[in-house]
């Protein structure tokens, strides 16, 4: 053993700990300087420092876990040390909890404590063991005061429309020119981005929401606006393709309807554009949640009437699929229980789709429109809404500071929660659209037929028209070589 390791093995053993709570660049500069400060108190007062422990963007106050600090107490246990250096006392402990294990554990094996800037907190004292209770006391304090003043800051914010974090939100975020310096996590190296203003909406995302805001209420599906999205090469706001799960979510945003949002909670308007009125985005919210809509659907629907066109053959009224048969391997509509023989695709559709047209083409088109919801005020629903979600809050506050018991909390918050739900109800009730609109008034309605989505035709065909496929009349070809349009059922629902 060399002159020098017998030295140090005569010097006081010590073990450094470092925490910081919030690691912004990942660059370990905070842990990096609470060290240095460490090291430097070891070498004045010549202790060897035998082991560091570091705790990096880790809080002590949340309750999360903090790997070093538990393997540290560990070793202490053991006899590793007698003197631990911290930068603080509040980088050790800001829970009573956390403190009395380490007076504990300090007392059991006589361990003392020294800091940076509190300077030596000496555990095996009455006085000293109140220091330091006192110590982790306002620790604790500033700990409660700057979570209040973060969380005030943050609902601030999210009524500002300040984006919390990660990645931009589909239909907000357009770019003011300005550029702003970001370190890479892990590194020193720094990236210019540019600066968002997500007040401001991107005008084909803005446009791609109320879209597909329009296509559900008019009574089409969230895979008809992917589909929509992918043939005008929209992407999410990584670079992907928006699936179904992705746009459901999107649709249902309250930040579509300019609503801020704090902690999954509603606290009122925000301050950004928004794409859509409150009353639309409440109609959608109602339709996507509703218990009866199709949560799990199917193979996407391909032909206009599969699934819709009823069997005529008898008594039958089970609606066909569309298989392929014949020499030419043609789709042809046909019963599931095979009844009778198959009605080729194209030849039905044609025929009902130019009688679809024909009847919305007319000039007195308007009289199909289902008239609007009489005695529903949106303006003064929307107040109504805004209200009871503010009473719900006021009980939240109030059940939180005592002034209601859990019985009276429990019992305004079912009634308020019933109100909000008529209201939303109501809302829906006044936004959803007719599916004929947008085609009943076009100058060209064949040129809007054509324009539509697959699943709106079938929202149009379900609402307009009931189409049965009888038995040909002998001599008439089923296949279509020769038809018989009058085998071709259509009775019109409104």
């Amino acid at each position: 053993m060399s002159t020098s390791q017998a030295s140090a093995d005569q010097r006081t053993r010590a073990v450094i700990y470092c925490r910081i709570s919030q690691d912004r660049t990942g660059a370990n500069l905070g842990v990096d300087r609470q060290r240095e400060d460490c090291e430097a108190l070891a070498t004045r007062n010549g202790w060897h420092v035998v082991e560091v422990y570091v705790d990096n963007d880790v809080s002590a106050f949340s309750g999360k876990l903090r790997k070093d600090y538990r393997r540290m107490l560990a070793d202490l246990e053991l006899g590793t040390a007698t003197i631990v250096i911290a930068w603080h006392t509040d980088r050790l402990h800001r829970s009573p909890t956390e403190l009395e294990e380490y007076i504990d554990l300090s007392e059991r094996r006589g361990v003392s404590t020294h800091t940076c800037q509190a300077g030596s907190i000496d555990l095996s004292s009455p006085s000293g063991r109140m220091t330091a209770r006192i110590l982790g006391a306002v620790a604790r304090q500033e700990s409660e005061h700057k979570g209040d003043r973060v969380a005030r800051a943050r609902q601030q914010k999210a009524k500002a429309g300040a984006w919390a974090g990660g990645p931009r939100p589909f239909g907000w975020g357009l770019p003011t020119g300005e550029v702003k310096k970001k370190t890479v996590k892990g590194t020193d190296e720094e990236l210019e981005v540019p600066v968002l203003d997500m007040n401001k909406l991107v005008p084909e995302e803005g446009a791609a929401i109320e879209v597909g805001t329009d296509q559900i209420l008019a009574g089409g599906s969230i895979r008809g606006w992917v589909r929509w999205l992918a043939d005008k090469g929209l992407v999410g706001t990584q670079g992907k393709p928006i699936g179904h799960g992705a746009a459901r979510d999107i649709l249902m945003r309250p930040r579509n309807a300019g609503i801020a949002v704090y902690r999954g909670e509603e606290i009122g308007p925000g301050a950004w554009e928004a794409p859509i009125d409150e009353a639309r985005f409440r109609a959608v919210v109602a339709i996507l949640t509703n218990p009866s809509r199709l949560t799990t659907p199917g193979p996407t629907a391909k032909w206009f009437g599969s699934l819709i066109y009823e069997c005529g053959f008898g008594d039958c009224t089970k609606t066909v699929v569309c298989t392929r048969t014949g020499r030419g391997n043609y789709p042809s509509y046909r019963c599931p229980d095979q009844c009778g023989g198959g009605r080729k695709v194209d030849v039905v559709d044609r025929y009902v789709q130019d009688l679809l047209i024909e009847r919305l083409s007319r000039d007195d088109a308007a009289e199909l429109l289902q008239p609007a919801p009489d005695g529903v005020d949106v303006a003064a629903l929307q107040v109504e809404s805004e209200l009871i979600r503010r009473r719900l809050t006021d009980l939240a506050s109030m059940f939180g500071a005592g002034s209601v018991d859990m019985a009276q909390f429990t019992e305004g918050t079912d009634v308020a929660r019933a109100q909000l739900k008529g209201v939303t109800q109501q809302l829906a009730r006044a936004a959803v659209k007719d599916p004929l609109v947008g085609l009943v008034g076009m100058p060209d309605v064949r040129k809007a037929w054509n324009g539509l989505g697959l699943d709106r035709r079938r929202t149009v065909l379900r609402t307009l028209l009931k189409v049965r496929l009888l038995k040909p009349r002998p001599g008439r070809r089923a296949d279509g070589g020769y038809v018989d349009y009058d085998a071709i059922e259509t009775t019109w629902k409104r």
